[in-house]
């Protein structure tokens, strides 16, 4: 009988604690989402995510993209390339939380530079070559964990840290990524923090990295030119 007793009781528990994680909000599809008060904008609204097309009219093609077989041009200060299949691509993984992107990286040295995601953990398997890979914890710790992946390795980047990749081999290198939004969010550290639209005050800069003025002016300099 007491065996009953606790197992209603776990029934109970259960349930509570299920309803309460059916109930709970969706995460953000993108950085923030205003509210709107004035019925008159309405029309002008943006949503948590995207508009339904009516069911009636989805087509095969709403859930089909092509071109990941053609390779990305490196030919820039990075030496990458990211090719982006998100809900933008294909209006059909709208409310899905899944996306792809495909990344190239120029020989000796191509590098896609550390970043965030700051919706989606990110799960990446070399195609072609030989990448270096890792992230970082968060504070205070900030352990960096690192790996060699070559052809059929994968490595998982969970959500919100920074990570980065770089080829390490004389050859192109290729790799394919799913990430656990339909928009994931992209933020380059060196972009936002030395590229920002206005600039983050050169005060803030050489008191967080702990350099003078001029060290900072220099790091801006070549992200001030993108702009």
């Amino acid at each position: 009988m007491k065996s009953v007793t606790y197992f209603a009781g776990f029934l109970v528990f259960a349930l509570v604690f299920s309803g309460g994680a059916f109930a709970s909000d969706p995460s953000p599809l993108q950085d923030f989402c205003v509210a709107i008060n004035d019925p008159g904008l309405v029309n002008n609204a943006f949503v948590n995510g995207k508009f339904c097309k009516d069911p009636n009219l989805v087509k095969a093609g709403d859930f089909f993209s092509q071109g990941l077989d053609v390779a990305g041009n490196t030919s820039n200060p990075s030496g990458s390339n990211v090719t982006t299949v998100n809900v933008d691509k294909i209006p059909g993984l709208n409310t899905l939380g899944i996306s792809l992107v495909r990344i190239d990286y120029a020989p000796n040295g191509g590098i896609n530079p550390p970043h965030t995601h700051p919706r989606a953990t990110e799960i990446l398997t070399v195609i072609e070559g030989t990448l270096n890979v890792g992230f970082v914890t968060s504070n205070p710790n900030n352990t960096l964990f690192t790996k060699v992946l070559n052809k059929g390795d994968v490595f998982v980047f969970p959500i919100g840290l920074i990570h980065f990749q770089q080829n390490i081999g004389k050859t192109p290198a290729v790799a394919i990524a799913g990430l656990s939004s339909q928009n994931a969010g992209v933020i380059t550290i060196a972009n936002a923090v030395f590229g920002s639209k206005p600039a983050i005050s050169r005060d803030v800069l050489t008191r967080a990295f702990q350099v003078g003025a001029a060290v900072i002016k220099l790091l801006q300099a070549p992200f001030m030119k993108q702009y």
